[in-house]
């Protein structure tokens, strides 16, 4: 008993000491952080507002996209950024300082979407089909981390779907005579100004700028012209009375607003668009995108004319280190009066052109071949245009936030093509242009 008392009495001061102390503070309580995208549900060319909340001030956190295709390859991008104070970012404001691009670009996880490592490089993020969204997920991870490194944990996710047509736009694919393709059509009873929509050498039937102008108030019909259902194989030859059929068939009808039709086009499809408002009285507006001046590769016939094609010399194609190949002076020069007759005499048009151009284009030479088309409706006391040219921007300026693709494979070469620009200013030039481009559409179309 002696004993058991003594160490009690050892015991006591350190119970005292327990009952001093604070009882031990709860774990401590992360705020949990979210990421909110507006609209989660929208259009392709709209812009979204980016947020995050819940971090800690100042917290380094690098964000990423990912989005995969119809085929399933993967896409993704990434970008470091700081929260401020409050714990929060705003994509709208706050600058990216590292990843795939840096600055106050409220878009530039989209634009900067690339094809995953483990993906084969140089393929173009394009929907093939305008009837389902591209899903694209947002993440947010701990610290910063390099493009290619494994990111760190994730501490919020959000998804969104950028959708390439609007509820109530009507799409109907064509069979009428020989014309192919899908006329979009916008909900209610218009009528809508008309235009017609091409694109360049990989042939095929492209829908998803179509759709988006169909959404925009346009009955716009997207014209493949070679490789699609019973057209051409290969752009061997052209006849413009194909063209004019298309032309005709969309005046006429009762959704399209007269007298006359619109055309864009990108490459080959810009120059086919110079050459259908120079000989077809139904266009009166033409925007040429990255286009030549002169006819190129195929001959085009229009009743008793031709319009011979100005070729590419293999020889004058030069090959990195890494396999891509560059096409910038291979075409030959439409200044060398040998090659007059492949000219398209822009001047005889009665509409009103729109060329639009990267200066940094390295498919061709874009921006001599838009000096050449204004030089010579100058030349015929001609101000029926406007230059769109932007520094920095590349060959294939599309509709907003479609990812940039400095080198893309070539569907009929098979190989890597450079078509050059820098990711920023191109993603700048096609934000800027769309708008322009609808502009004038509605000036001239009505």
């Amino acid at each position: 008993a002696v004993m058991w008392r003594a160490v009690a009495a050892a015991s006591a001061p350190a119970r005292a000491l327990c009952r001093a102390l604070p009882p031990p503070a709860p774990p401590r309580r992360w705020r949990a952080v979210s990421v909110a995208v507006s609209p989660a549900v929208g259009l392709a060319d709209d812009r979204v507002e980016t947020r995050v909340a819940g971090l800690g001030p100042g917290q380094p956190v690098t964000l990423r996209a990912v989005a995969a295709d119809e085929r399933g390859c993967l896409f993704q991008s990434c970008a470091h950024y700081r929260a401020d104070s409050r714990g929060e970012l705003h994509l709208g404001t706050d600058a990216s300082h590292g990843g795939d691009y840096t600055g106050v670009e409220p878009m530039g996880l989209f634009w900067s979407l690339a094809p995953a490592g483990m993906e084969r490089p140089y393929q173009r993020l394009v929907p093939r089909s305008t009837g389902t969204p591209m899903k694209v997920e947002m993440l947010v991870h701990q610290g910063h981390s390099l493009p290619g490194a494994i990111p760190g944990p994730v501490v919020a996710k959000a998804e969104v779907e950028r959708w390439f047509t609007a509820p109530g736009v009507r799409r109907i694919r064509l069979k009428e005579g020989g014309v192919r393709g899908s006329l979009f059509l916008p909900p209610g009873d218009g009528p809508f100004p008309g235009v017609i929509d091409m694109y360049g050498d990989e042939g095929g039937l492209i829908e998803f700028r179509s759709s988006l102008l169909a959404t925009r108030g346009f009955a716009a019909l997207s014209l493949p012209y070679f490789d699609f259902e019973d057209l051409p194989k290969v752009m061997k030859e052209f006849n413009l009375e194909y063209f004019e059929e298309a032309a005709r068939f969309l005046r006429r009808h009762p959704k399209v607003k007269g007298p006359g039709v619109g055309v864009i086009g990108t490459g080959k499809g810009a120059e086919l668009a110079l050459s259908m408002i120079t000989f077809l009285p139904e266009v009166v507006a033409a925007v040429s995108i990255s286009g030549c001046s002169s006819n190129t590769v195929a001959d085009l016939h229009y009743g008793e004319m031709t319009l011979p094609g100005l070729r590419f010399d293999m020889n004058k194609v030069s090959v990195s280190d890494a396999g891509v190949f560059d096409t910038f002076e291979a075409l030959g020069d439409p200044t060398n009066p040998a090659n007059s007759p492949c000219t398209i005499p822009i001047e005889k048009a009665e509409g009103h052109f729109l060329f639009v151009v990267g200066e940094d284009d390295r498919m061709w030479k874009s921006s001599l071949y838009a000096e050449l088309a204004i030089g010579r409706l100058r030349q015929h006391g001609k101000e029926n245009f406007e230059l769109l040219s932007y520094p920095g921007a590349g060959h294939r300026i599309d509709p907003p936030s479609t990812p940039f693709c400095q080198v893309a494979l070539d569907r009929v070469l098979g190989v890597p093509v450079l078509g050059g620009g820098e990711s920023k200013a191109h993603a700048h030039a096609q934000e800027h242009s769309w708008g322009k481009i609808q502009e004038f559409l509605h000036l001239h179309l009505g």
